[in-house]
């Protein structure tokens, strides 16, 4: 039985874990589903949307599956988590995830992946591994302290902290939150308004920020300087701004 499903939105895939009964807890086959589908995401798709059946987005990594694992199989098993969320991640497709209800665990390391995050009201996060005798195991050490410190990852996986949805937006777990069963609409608007930049922006959003955000700052100035001519030689940016000159283009307002 599949436990993921893929929507077509014409330049944006919507990507839904499909294992509703389970809160969407996240076994091998659907991790495995998943990077499948970031490993070659249909012709023409510009944006992806990351959602989930249900009132959940993810419980977490099943604990079924991780259950009496020799040291060397559970290293593996946290290797290929790092391999999938990697490709969501580093991949060359912008990723927003949908967030509602439990975005737990090895949930909250799959959305901290997605380069953009919308929550609904129903959202809370936790790293409950400290609880169960574990440590994160897919990325979320990495990836979490990025966004919100490693003071408050220590919080979360010593005393078992649970942010709601407005505390996650104030500390920078999600970028926007919405009305209730509203995610997908404005995960979709957001995913249809990143389709229309020019590719190679995109590109270097994805592929140069982050590199140039942990650059000693003279190394980032110079990946900046290049990136920047790269993109604006590009007969693309070079329509958009005779576009621009000429009033053919909107102007930013508030």
């Amino acid at each position: 039985m599949t436990t993921t499903r893929v929507d077509d939105h014409g330049d944006v895939a919507v990507l839904r874990i499909c294992r509703e009964a389970k809160r969407n807890a996240l076994d091998d086959a659907t991790l495995l589903a998943v990077e499948e589908f970031f490993a070659a995401p249909p012709p023409g798709v510009r944006v992806i949307v990351l959602a989930a059946d249900g009132d959940h987005f993810s419980a977490g990594l099943d604990l079924a599956e991780l259950a009496d694992r020799p040291i060397e199989e559970a290293l593996e098993h946290s290797l290929m988590w790092h391999r999938v969320l990697d490709r969501i991640e580093q991949g060359p497709v912008p990723v927003v995830a949908v967030l509602k209800g439990a975005v737990v665990g090895g949930g909250l390391e799959l959305a901290a992946a997605a380069h953009i995050r919308v929550a609904e009201p129903t959202a809370f996060y936790a790293l409950p591994e400290g609880q169960r005798g574990l440590f994160v195991g897919g990325g979320g050490s990495v990836r979490v302290p990025r966004l919100i410190g490693v003071h408050r990852v220590t919080d979360m996986m010593l005393t078992g902290r649970v942010y709601d949805a407005e505390q996650g937006l104030a500390i920078g777990i999600s970028h926007y939150l919405v009305g209730e069963d509203q995610g997908l609409h404005k995960g979709l608007e957001l995913a249809e308004r990143i389709a229309a930049n020019a590719p190679l922006t995109n590109f270097a959003v994805l592929r140069a920020l982050p590199g140039i955000a942990e650059a000693a700052p003279t190394t980032g100035y110079l990946m900046e300087s290049l990136m920047a001519a790269v993109a604006a030689g590009s007969d693309e940016a070079k329509a958009r701004m005779r576009a621009f000159l000429e009033h053919r283009a909107a102007k930013v307002t508030r």
